[in-house]
C-alpha cells in the first residue's frame, strides 16, 4: 500500500476476519521483530491487539496493520459490500451473526451537536476524497459464494485447516489461467494481451504474497500459517535464498478470498480509473475460470485438526 497508515491504542477501527471485516477496538500494541517474528502471525512490525465488538474476549487477538481499516464511511461502505455479497449466498455466509453490530454503523455522529456538525464536516471530506478513489465491484458468481460460506464453516464451526501445501497452489492456478483466458477472450480485447496479462498476473500473486498473512486467514488458520512461514519462509531450516513464495503454498480457498478483498485492498492505492477498470475485468475472467475449474481445484475434504493444534490456536 501507498503511505501506510497508522493507528493508536483505543481507537476504534474495523478489522477483517476471514473475508468479512468487523468493527474493533485496539487495546494493546507490540512490535515483533525478524529475529522474533510475532508468534501469533509469524509477521514482523508493529501488531495490535483489537477486541471485536459484541463478541466474547476470547475472540481478542493479535493483527498486524494491513488487516485494519480507518473507521469511515467509505471502509464502512466496503464493509457493507462484503457482507451483502456472502449473505446472498444462505444462513451464516461468510461471518458469525456477531457481525450485525459491527455492520450496522451504529455510534456514527454520536456526541453533542457540536459533535456532530464537526463529525459531519469530517465525514464529507471524506467522503469526497472516497468519490474520487475510482471503485472496483465485483460480482461473485453464487457457486463460488457457496465455496466461501462452506470455507467459513469448516474454519470456524467444524475445527478443520485446509491441508497445506496445496496442489494446485496459487501459482499454479494463476499459470494455467494465463494459458486459457487468450482462447476465451474476444479477438477485438486480445492486442495488449501479451503485454497486459504478465503485468495482472504478477499483480496478483504479489498481492496474494503479501497479504495472505494480514488479511486472508481465519484466526482458526494463525497458528498453522506461523507453522507454515517457518518451514517455508523464514524458519532455522530454511536455506538462505530459498524461501518459498506462500503463492506456492496456498491455492484456491486462499486465492478466492483474496479475489474478495480485492476491492477493499485496490481502494487503499493510487490506482487511476483505467488500470482499476482493466484489473477488474481481468478478475472478472479469473472468476469465470475458477468457476470453470472448481472442481479441480478446490478442496472436496478440509483436514481434522488435532486437539493438540486446537488448543494451540485457541491460546
Amino acid at each position: 500500500m501507498n503511505n501506510p497508515v497508522t493507528f493508536n491504542v483505543g481507537e476504534r477501527v474495523l478489522c477483517y476476519h476471514g473475508p468479512l471485516i468487523y468493527e474493533a477496538k485496539l487495546l494493546k500494541s507490540e512490535t515483533a521483530t525478524e529475529a522474533n517474528p510475532h508468534p501469533k502471525t509469524g509477521c514482523t512490525g508493529v501488531h495490535y491487539l483489537v477486541h471485536y465488538k459484541g463478541w466474547k474476549q476470547t475472540w481478542d487477538e493479535w493483527v498486524p496493520p494491513p488487516r485494519l481499516l480507518k473507521w469511515n464511511d467509505a471502509n464502512l461502505a466496503i464493509q457493507k459490500n462484503l457482507i451483502s455479497q456472502t449473505k446472498q449466498a444462505g444462513p451464516g455466509a461468510g461471518g458469525s451473526n456477531k457481525s450485525t453490530g459491527a455492520s450496522s454503523g451504529s455510534g456514527l455522529g454520536t456526541g453533542g451537536r457540536g459533535a456532530g456538525r464537526k463529525e459531519g464536516r469530517k465525514r464529507g471530506r471524506e467522503e469526497d476524497e472516497a468519490a474520487k478513489k475510482p471503485e472496483m465491484k465485483l460480482e461473485i458468481p453464487d457457486v463460488l459464494k457457496v465455496q466461501l460460506v462452506d470455507d467459513w464453516e469448516a474454519m470456524t464451526k467444524s475445527n478443520r485447516l485446509v491441508p497445506l501445501p496445496r496442489t494446485p497452489s496459487v501459482q499454479d492456478i494463476l499459470a494455467t489461467f494465463k494459458e486459457w483466458l487468450p482462447t476465451v477472450m474476444p479477438n477485438s480485447k486480445q492486442r495488449m494481451l501479451s503485454t497486459v496479462l504478465p503485468v495482472i498476473i504478477s499483480g496478483l500473486q504479489l498481492y496474494f504474497d503479501k497479504s495472505v498473512g494480514a488479511n486472508l486467514l481465519y484466526r482458526f488458520e494463525r497458528a498453522q500459517y506461523a507453522q507454515v512461514r517457518r518451514k517455508y519462509v523464514a524458519g532455522p531450516l530454511v536455506m538462505a535464498g530459498e524461501p518459498r513464495d506462500l503463492s506456492t503454498i496456498y491455492g484456491a480457498e486462499h486465492l478466492l478470498r483474496l479475489i474478495v478483498n480485492l476491492p477493499s485492498m485496490i481502494s487503499q492505492t493510487t490506482m487511476d480509473t483505467e488500470s482499476v477498470a482493466l484489473l477488474k475485468e481481468y478478475v472478472e475472467y479469473l472468476l469465470q475460470y475458477l468457476v470453470q475449474e472448481r472442481e479441480r481445484i478446490f478442496l472436496k475434504e478440509y483436514e481434522h485438526a488435532s486437539p493438540h493444534y486446537q488448543n494451540i490456536s485457541r491460546g
